[in-house]
């Protein structure tokens, strides 16, 4: 089953760190390359990060430096440790499989079947 379950969001005060959650039991193989995306209000979709089965990730510039992806098989869970927030980081952000080109993950959808409901992130003094 690759339907995630995003968890973790909430708001903070920008600098502030907040841990995401993705987990699916079909992760636990470690088959799948995952990627994390965000969705602003009034915008589309964007790539976040993404980790490939062998445990290499990609982040998108705007938070390289900022955010780290990692991935515990054994738990089936992927995580999003985000760093240093800023406001322009609010969105909803959601955890799916992602397009694999070995031993590197890219951050496209695998399919638009396997999105969760997110989470939601808000980055406010």
């Amino acid at each position: 089953q690759l339907q995630p379950v995003e968890s973790g969001g909430g708001l903070v005060q920008p600098g502030g760190s907040l841990r995401l959650s993705c987990v699916a039991s079909g992760l636990r193989s470690g088959r799948n390359s995952i990627g994390w995306f965000r969705q602003a209000p009034g915008k589309g979709r964007e790539g976040v990060s993404c980790i490939s089965t062998s445990g290499i990730a990609d982040y998108a510039e705007s938070v390289k430096g900022r955010f780290t992806i990692s991935r515990d098989n054994a738990k089936g869970t992927v995580f999003l440790q985000m760093n240093s927030l800023k406001p322009e980081d609010t969105a909803t952000y959601y955890c799916t499989v992602v397009l694999t080109h070995p031993p590197m993950c890219i951050m496209a959808p695998l399919s638009d079947d396997y999105w969760g409901q997110g989470t939601h992130v808000a980055v406010s003094s």
